[in-house]
């Protein structure tokens, strides 16, 4: 299975970067480093000179790349999100059982997050962390709905879809299909939040899981 997917690649809106990180060794050191760089100091300390400084490369290299750092944000959530939708279609591929496929997806955009060696150079565990804390700050501009129109966010609204037509193949009627499917994805985020920083604000733990919520939450209201 490793050898198949080994050629895979997540596509990630063009109009994001100036030149494609995944063509040079230099791109996939900024992507790898900037998410370790992220998850340590945080986004909103997180700039390219330091970012440059880790590398061991000037700074000016990292912008032939991305014009900015929200932009350089922009394309972690959207690979993000990409993967997740590539994680999603493989596992539900071919289920008949159309409440079992929805149990599934629901499973894989919930839960906890594990390594995948298919991409070397992005630790997925730490991207997930990044997405928990820092998600929000790369829709909360001013800039979003233009940046809407240029497609910055098709992957992630290509996801949403997915899960909403999940929803509604299990209850043609109800129709809330698309902002339960939105409250899934976005809520198992906060969920998270609260449960690695808000305990007492959330039943979830080790073992009742966003997961566990969001599978119960889901089938109670569709059927």
């Amino acid at each position: 299975m490793i050898n198949l997917l080994s050629n895979l690649k997540i596509q990630v809106p063009d109009k994001i970067y100036i030149k494609d990180p995944e063509s040079s060794d230099l791109g996939k050191r900024i992507i790898e480093h900037s998410i370790l760089l992220i998850d340590e100091i945080g986004f909103d300390g997180f700039t390219f000179k330091k970012l440059g400084f880790k590398i061991g490369s000037n700074e000016s290299s990292i912008y032939r790349y991305f014009e900015s750092k929200h932009k350089l944000l922009l394309y972690l959530t959207s690979w993000y999100w990409a993967w997740i939708e590539y994680q999603m279609v493989f596992a539900t591929f071919n289920m008949a059982d159309k409440k079992e496929q929805l149990l599934k997806a629901i499973e894989v955009v919930t839960r906890t997050i594990k390594q995948d060696v298919t991409f070397n150079h992005i630790d997925e565990i730490v991207l997930n962390r990044i997405i928990i804390n820092e998600n929000s700050k790369s829709y909360l501009t001013k800039e979003v709905d233009s940046e809407n129109k240029e497609g910055y966010f098709v992957v992630y609204k290509r996801l949403v879809k997915r899960l909403s037509e999940m929803i509604s193949n299990n209850n043609p009627d109800y129709k809330f299909s698309l902002t339960l499917a939105s409250t899934i994805i976005d809520g198992s985020l906060h969920q998270h939040y609260l449960t690695n920083h808000f305990s007492s604000l959330t039943n979830c733990d080790a073992n009742a899981t966003p997961t566990d919520f969001f599978k119960e939450l889901t089938i109670k209201i569709i059927t």
